[in-house]
C-alpha cells in the first residue's frame, strides 16, 4: 500500500516562496509507474488541480500558477516537490499530493480527482497580503 506524506507548508507574505514536498512510502511503489499531481482546496471551494506530472516527466500546469510554480520529482527518493514563487493570497489553501496508475497528463485527465488512487493528508499554505 502506498502512503503519501506532504510537508513544507506554512505562512508567508505575498510575493514569498515555499517548497512543498511529498514523500511516497510503499514496498512496491515506484515513481516510474505512477503519475503524480498537486491539488489544492480552499475553504468553501472545490479541490482543484494545480500541476500534474507523468512518469516520463511530462507536465501540465493550471493557468493561475503558470510561471510561478514548478513541479519536480526525485525518483531515487520517491519524493515529489512543488516550488512556489511569487505567492499570492489566492494561493491560500490546503495542498495535497496524489498518485495515479496512469499517464494523467498524456491523457489530459490530470485535473480529475477521481483518477487518483492515493492521496496525502495535505499541508496548509497561507499567504497574507
Amino acid at each position: 500500500q502506498v502512503q503519501l506524506v506532504e510537508s513544507g507548508g506554512g505562512s508567508v507574505q505575498a510575493g514569498g516562496s515555499l517548497r512543498l514536498s511529498c514523500a511516497a512510502f510503499g514496498a512496491t511503489y515506484s515513481m516510474d509507474w505512477f503519475s503524480m499531481a498537486w491539488f489544492r482546496q480552499a475553504p468553501g471551494k472545490e479541490r482543484e488541480g494545480v500541476v500534474g506530472i507523468d512518469s516520463d516527466g511530462r507536465t501540465a500546469y493550471a493557468d493561475p500558477v503558470k510561471g510561478r510554480f514548478t513541479i519536480s520529482q526525485d525518483k531515487a527518493k520517491n519524493t515529489l516537490y512543488l516550488e512556489m514563487n511569487s505567492l499570492k493570497p489566492e494561493d491560500t489553501a490546503m495542498y495535497y499530493c496524489a498518485a495515479a496508475p496512469s499517464p494523467v497528463v498524456a491523457r489530459s485527465t490530470w485535473t480529475l480527482p477521481t483518477v487518483y488512487t492515493t492521496w496525502g493528508q495535505g499541508t496548509q499554505v497561507t499567504v497574507s497580503s
